[in-house]
């Protein structure tokens, strides 16, 4: 019951999806994953990627700076 609960409060997002809640490319998306750019957590089912929405909050959390 928690597992189903906290896959709706936290959804899996395909490259695009998280792409559109960073602001970027989905090709950007791929760069980082294969350049190891950033760390932003992703899972493997077989070919296909997913993010953790919570992976992205967190990730846009921790690159916002503070204004000068």
């Amino acid at each position: 019951m928690e597992n189903a609960m906290m896959e709706e409060n936290d959804p899996l997002l395909n490259t695009q999806e998280m792409a559109k809640l960073l602001g970027v490319a989905p090709a950007t998306l791929e760069v980082w994953r294969v350049n190891k750019r950033y760390n932003l957590p992703y899972i493997k089912i077989g070919r296909n990627v997913r993010y953790r929405r919570s992976a992205g909050l967190k990730f846009l959390d921790a690159n916002t700076k503070a204004a000068a």
